[in-house]
């Protein structure tokens, strides 16, 4: 019988409590000798739901027994609010767990359950505010692929430290910033709000909370997303529950149900957020007239259309998929209707087959694990279809080094959304994928381990079954590919992805050595396939795989990485942009050396990341090319190839151009 996460708590913290009292009763000259046991106890506690409380209560006995001695966290009074992010940060992980235990006495003391002898409670606290305020990120966003890459189960640590001294602090001081940081992270529309929703909960609560006296400022953002999940109407503003909201429903006539229909609507479109009670609202509506469930769906003409013309299917979609616990799933349908996608022949009867799919128990045991049984497996699968198909751009790939699997659902979703459905089917009632390469067959059953040392857990309901099967697919296509010279991508990737994958292929990195190559050449031809003043004005038809080079803030290598581009284009101020999808979950991260992905004031569409070409250019090692369009290379100036090689020089290539320091051979792999 496994232990519970209460059991395992116990011990780590019993285990902790003996190091701390090991530490204490040891003189000052012999405690470094102790650190190491303590340090690995904090460790194992802070990785535990609960532990970051656990450790804030001992924070008296661990600074007693000298766990800061000999260090800056010796005299927190001093400490800088700027240096705990970085600190955290940190591919030291002992750097990592002293700077928790540290943020944890500094809310001890903030809280006053421990009356510091150097720190007053009220100094103890402005330090955490301006702390929570310079790392607003790590309140509700996954981390990021430098994070992943550098620190593990670490990154997950920092976060849930994070929310515990949010709780526990409150909001108030940083109110605006946090707002204005949701709201960014909803402007990119992920299909995944389930973090976001929790934080507008915890805010809601504190906002309610009669002693706490919040400034003018927080004011309307916050209002807008607090109502659109709890309040959003007339019939449902002081959040009255689902069955009164429905017996009121039931009492209105057609202009009080019109009034709801368009507020549901308005506030959905505005947030990307859908309330419980829209949910139940499209329910009721579905028997009452599709003029109004259009308007709560707020569809567009074509959105209209769709719902008039396969008004059979779409009733009973809402039926199985939208319930209170899925009701993002409803923006994912009004999207969906809106692209107009149902008028492609194979696309109706597929999703008849996904509403009668009969679940493997494989797939139905990963679903219910992950997120209960209510509604049925089969409705959140379904539900998950709605908003994959709505929101392609919105996939996510979780903690976890899955970016090619992440990026063929998007892209499927986006250009071949039958497809998209035929590979969920297969994952979900077979629990088996076959793909082909090269004519042979693949099967998900019988190829070796993925990417993933684990299943993934904090996924989409599609990409929670899916991901696994294309997640072995791809890497036994790498493996087929081992003895070929150069980069397994230039076989890979079309096979992988769809036909509409272009068959010539431009690296500029040496698989052998890892220094670059061609820079001129692979460059020039960028500019000949993807600017429209050198390849004849020609847009992006099909959405085209691409890896990056990814590096952090301080322009440093951090690792390969999959992205697709969708489209290259003027921004409003006339910049010459690529937009690309990246499934990092956040698009908007500092890549370094000025090098800052915008996701949304620069021309972009919901979940669009976007650089100046220049600069995108300049992290970018593999695209692909059709060979018989081959522009104008030699018209691109040398000046523009120059800046873009700059660029490269002061990031991920100091170190591996041909006069620098040989890089250990290391194949590129997207991931």
């Amino acid at each position: 019988m496994n232990p519970t996460p209460a059991t395992t708590l116990d011990k780590r913290v019993a285990s902790l409590d003996d190091a701390v009292q090991a530490m204490a009763e040891t003189r000052d000259f012999g405690k470094h000798t102790k650190l190491r046991r303590v340090l690995e106890a904090l460790r194992r506690v802070l990785l535990l739901p609960g532990g970051p409380a656990a450790v804030q209560a001992r924070a008296q006995a661990i600074e007693e027994a000298g766990v800061f001695l000999g260090t800056d966290w010796a005299t927190p009074e001093i400490l800088v609010p700027a240096l705990v992010g970085p600190g955290l940060r940190s591919e030291n992980g002992d750097t990592v767990v002293i700077e928790a235990t540290s943020e944890l006495r500094m809310l001890a003391v903030a809280r006053g359950d421990f009356a510091h002898p150097t720190l007053s409670a009220e100094d103890a606290r402005q330090f955490l505010s301006q702390v929570l305020a310079m790392n607003l990120e790590l309140l509700f966003t996954p981390p990021s692929e430098a994070e992943r890459v550098r620190q593990g189960r670490t990154a997950q640590l920092i976060r849930d430290l994070f929310r515990h001294v949010a709780d526990e602090v409150g909001y108030d001081t940083v109110l605006d910033e946090v707002v204005d940081e949701i709201w960014r992270i909803l402007r990119q529309r992920p299909i995944q709000v389930d973090q976001v929703q929790s934080l507008i909960t915890r805010i809601a609560i504190y906002r309610g909370d009669p002693d706490v006296a919040l400034g003018a400022g927080s004011g309307q953002g916050l209002d807008r997303l607090i109502t659109s999940l709890f309040g959003t109407t007339e019939a449902c503003r002081e959040d009255p529950g689902v069955d009164v909201f429905r017996s009121r429903l039931e009492a209105m006539d057609t202009g009080g149900l019109q009034s709801e229909a368009t507020g549901f609507a308005r506030a959905m479109h505005d947030t990307g957020l859908v309330s419980p009670y829209h949910a139940e609202l499209l329910r009721f509506l579905r028997h009452e007239s599709d003029y109004l469930l259009g308007e709560a769906l707020g569809l567009s003409e074509t959105g209209r259309n769709c719902l008039l013309r396969y008004r059979d299917l779409v009733h009973r979609l809402i039926e199985v998929a939208v319930h209170p616990q899925t009701a993002q799933a409803i923006y994912g349908l009004a999207l969906l209707l809106d692209r107009g996608i149902l008028y492609e022949p194979p696309v109706v009867p597929a999703l008849w087959r996904q509403l009668a799919l009969e679940l493997a128990p494989a797939a139905r045991e990963r679903l219910v694990t992950v997120f209960g049984d209510r509604p049925r497996p089969e409705a959140r699968l379904a539900a998950g279809v709605l908003s994959m198909l709505g929101l392609p751009l919105g996939v996510g790939q979780g903690d976890n080094p899955t970016c090619q699997s992440a990026r063929a659902l998007s892209m499927w979703a986006y250009n071949d959304p039958d497809y998209l459905l035929q590979i969920v089917a297969w994952a979900a009632r077979d629990d088996e994928v076959i793909m082909h390469f090269e004519g042979q067959p693949i099967s998900s059953k019988d190829s070796g381990a993925g990417l993933a040392a684990t299943p993934p857990a904090d996924l989409d309901p599609v990409s929670l079954l899916v991901v696994p099967h294309l997640d072995r697919i791809y890497a036994e296509m790498g493996r087929r590919c081992v003895d070929r010279p150069g980069d397994p991508h230039r076989w890979v990737n079309p096979e992988f992805h769809g036909w509409w994958t272009a068959r010539g292929f431009r690296i500029n990195v040496d698989v052998a050595t890892g220094q670059l190559i061609d820079l001129d050449d692979f460059y020039r031809h960028f500019h000949a396939s993807y600017h429209p003043y050198f390849n004849g004005g020609q847009p992006l038809i099909h959405p085209q795989p691409a890896g990056v080079a990814v590096t952090d803030s301080a322009a440093r290598y951090v690792g390969w990485h999959a992205i697709t581009i969708l489209r290259v284009g003027p921004d409003p101020q006339d910049v010459m942009r690529v937009y690309f999808f990246n499934p990092n979950n956040d698009s908007g991260q500092d890549w370094g050396d000025g090098v800052v992905v915008s996701t949304a004031g620069n021309g972009e569409r919901f979940g669009e990341a976007s650089l100046p070409f220049d600069q995108f250019a300049s992290r970018l090692y593999i695209f692909h090319v059709d060979p018989l369009e081959r522009g104008q290379p030699e018209k691109v100036p040398a000046e523009a190839i120059e800046e873009i090689i700059g660029y490269v020089e002061r990031s991920w290539g100091a170190d591996r151009l041909p006069a620098g320091s040989m890089q250990a051979a290391k194949n590129p792999a997207d991931g």
